[in-house]
């Protein structure tokens, strides 16, 4: 079931808000697991075991570590349940890329499994291994209650796309919760916003950036729009979900971690990656990069640290090799730095950092989107002036004037400016009063508009639900 959908919007999530709120609190978390199970089963029928076996796997590990604590039995059920997730997460999704990957290089002939990538299990395998990794480090506490349990794992906010929820953030939260008008307010308005970004800005991107793309006569004008529309819209669809997800948890009294800070303003491809998928970054800082010896190692010792850390990275996106280059270019330019960059970019003007930023990144998603190794490099090519291929032509005036304008709003959305402006609005208390008064027709505004695009049928899946 997506978010932004008819079904979601006005049958699944106004049922299960109104049983939510009705039954006693000690019930409400078996509400809870009950309706992720029935979001989760709507799409994922036969893969709801597999999450479940998931859920009990992290229950049982999680108890054998906590009754073992004192020996080093303890030791062993933390690599058990690694082994268990991860074993799992390997074989479902990365299955046909080894095989198809041992045909090409041997020469054989094994035939593919053609599995379907069970939805979220990325995400939610993560968050079972950082449960059971924490009860193990003494982090947090260990959960004796199996619905509880679960409910974290399969909570339907965040369990297709993240963020990638620690259990330590909820576990206080699993037990007790405050519900108020507030909260409830605040996840009302956070979900509006992110569906918005999701339908009307990231998909509309996307229908030009394919328009770009697949021009009968490519320009070099046009590959780069192409490569900036990709990126505004995997931006808009990924942080779109977050804040749908955010302002869910919190409808429910959860409070989610932020995925998201407005990367594209950064001034270095380190600090893009303190902004951007933030639950992901944080994650593999905490249980690959600092357990390995972070940058507290000989020099040898951190390159190897960092391109494995990268490597992982881009390879948890997907099982293909233009993940896994797409990771270790960011490798290449955390290294360059760390070694040069920073130096550099510390003596000259910060526009100039701030392009290296945009146009780094925007090359990596052109990476990132290719159709294979060699879909992203013929991408590439052409946009840097590759082959016969003309600079400008009018095929890409006709598309540009399209999409001129949701291209602004874009790369305007990407920039805290309507955030700051509301801020300082706000600070005004009689014009406070008029947006508080406003809001609300504001979000009825922006959710008839949501809802024509799903009756229209011009929305897509989540580019986010493959991972």
């Amino acid at each position: 079931m997506l978010f932004s959908s008819i079904g979601f919007l006005y049958v699944f999530l106004p049922i299960t808000l109104a049983v939510y709120f009705i039954v006693p609190f000690r019930f409400k978390n078996f509400v809870l697991l009950i309706a992720s199970l029935a979001f989760y089963f709507y799409g994922e029928p036969i893969y709801t075991l597999l999450m479940l076996g998931t859920c009990v796997s992290a229950y049982i590990h999680g108890l054998l570590i906590h009754a073992c604590r004192r020996n080093k039995a303890s030791k062993v059920f933390l690599i058990s349940s690694i082994i268990v997730g991860v074993s799992a997460l390997g074989f479902f999704k990365y299955s046909d890329f080894f095989i198809s990957n041992i045909n090409n290089f041997f020469g054989a002939d094994f035939s593919l499994l053609g599995l379907a990538l069970p939805i979220g299990i990325s995400f939610y395998t993560f968050q079972t291994l950082s449960y059971t990794i924490d009860v193990y480090r003494g982090d947090a506490p260990v959960q004796k209650s199996f619905i509880r349990l679960a409910t974290y794992v399969a909570l339907f906010p965040q369990l297709i796309a993240g963020p990638i929820v620690r259990y330590s953030t909820v576990a206080n939260e699993l037990s007790h919760r405050t519900h108020s008008f507030e909260n409830f307010s605040y996840g009302v308005n956070r979900f509006v916003i992110g569906i918005a970004k999701k339908v009307i800005i990231a998909d509309t991107l996307g229908a030009f950036a394919s328009s770009f793309h697949t021009m009968s006569e490519p320009s070099v004008c046009g590959m780069w729009l192409y490569a900036i529309c990709i990126s505004l819209q995997i931006y808009f669809d990924f942080s779109g979900y977050s804040d749908m997800a955010i302002g869910l948890g919190r409808m429910f009294g959860f409070h989610f971690c932020e995925n998201f800070n407005y990367p594209y303003i950064s001034k270095s491809i380190a600090e893009f990656w303190r902004r951007w998928h933030m639950s992901l970054g944080s994650w593999f800082r905490d249980y690959v990069y600092i357990p390995m010896g972070g940058n507290r190692v000989s020099l040898p010792r951190w390159c190897f640290n960092i391109l494995t850390v990268w490597f992982l990275t881009g390879f948890w996106h997907g099982a293909d090799w233009t993940f896994i280059l797409w990771g270790l270019y960011f490798a290449v330019f955390l290294t360059a730095e760390k070694f040069f960059l920073n130096r550099l970019f510390a003596k000259i003007p910060s526009i100039f950092s701030r392009l290296y930023v945009i146009t780094t990144i925007v090359i990596s998603f052109v990476i990132f989107s290719g159709d294979g190794i060699s879909g992203a490099f013929g991408d590439l090519y052409v946009m840097f002036g590759g082959g016969n291929n003309p600079i400008w032509n009018s095929e890409t005036a006709y598309y540009l004037g399209g999409s001129a304008f949701i291209l602004a709003v874009g790369i305007i959305g990407a920039a805290p400016v309507a955030k700051n402006i509301l801020h300082r609005l706000k600070a005004n208390e009689k014009v406070n009063k008029i947006i508080n008064v406003s809001e609300p027709v504001f979000h009825a505004a922006i959710l008839l508009t949501v809802t024509a695009y799903f009756v229209d049928g011009s929305f897509s899946p989540f580019l986010y639900f493959r991972f």
